[in-house]
């Protein structure tokens, strides 16, 4: 079974976003063509889906800007922007993005005393998303993972999923991604590499058979 994770290719993210990623909307049809394509047997989109009080962002924090560190629980946090609040438009995935062809939706980020990028547990890995185990009982063998931002959401769904989804191949699609610092998402591929993630393009998706 082969399964491609879309990460947060959320309003949110893409130009015009409360945060927004570079140039982040050129993923949508990359997506689209890999969904098209029918290379895989289940397509799964994780959505960040915060609480208008979100204890991440600088908003909750007096005297805080966003992209400062703050603290969340006690443990250092980086302050964001207010985005991807549950039922407004910055949380909806971007319209150019083919929902039809999503098969199921994985939201996170809705407890306000953690932060979530993982699409699969939370930041303190307390509380788990249920993702893993809704794709082991699909019997998935490989992963692939794309979106939105690389050195962050990405980056942390592809590192949980070799520690919570042993013997899966999984394969990070670096043209389907963008991330917020160039320098960063450097040392996101190769912190994945390092952890076995396999990097690779799409080009390599529509080459398999």
């Amino acid at each position: 079974m082969r399964c491609l994770l879309l990460v947060d290719i959320q309003n949110g993210f893409c130009s015009g976003g409360n945060l927004a990623v570079p140039h982040g909307e050129d993923v949508v049809p990359v997506a689209n063509r890999l969904i098209a394509e029918g290379r895989y047997d289940l397509v799964v989109a994780s959505q960040d889906w915060h609480p208008a009080d979100h204890g991440s962002f600088a908003s909750q924090h007096p005297g805080k800007k966003p992209f400062e560190k703050g603290t969340l629980n006690g443990k250092p946090q980086m302050l964001w922007p207010d985005h991807c609040v549950q039922g407004t438009r910055d949380a909806q995935f971007h319209p150019g993005l083919n929902f039809a062809g999503i098969d199921h939706v994985q939201r996170k980020g809705e407890n306000r005393e953690v932060d979530s990028y993982s699409a699969f547990r939370d930041n303190d890995h307390s509380a788990l998303t249920g993702l893993s185990g809704y794709l082991t009982r699909a019997r998935v063998g490989t992963l692939d993972i794309c979106g939105l931002a690389t050195d962050y959401c990405v980056k942390a769904s592809a590192l949980d999923a070799m520690v919570m989804m042993p013997g899966v191949d999984v394969r990070f699609i670096a043209d389907a991604s963008r991330g917020i610092d160039p320098a960063g998402v450097q040392a996101a591929i190769a912190e994945m590499a390092a952890a076995g993630v396999r990097i690779i393009t799409s080009k390599d998706v529509f080459a398999d058979r």
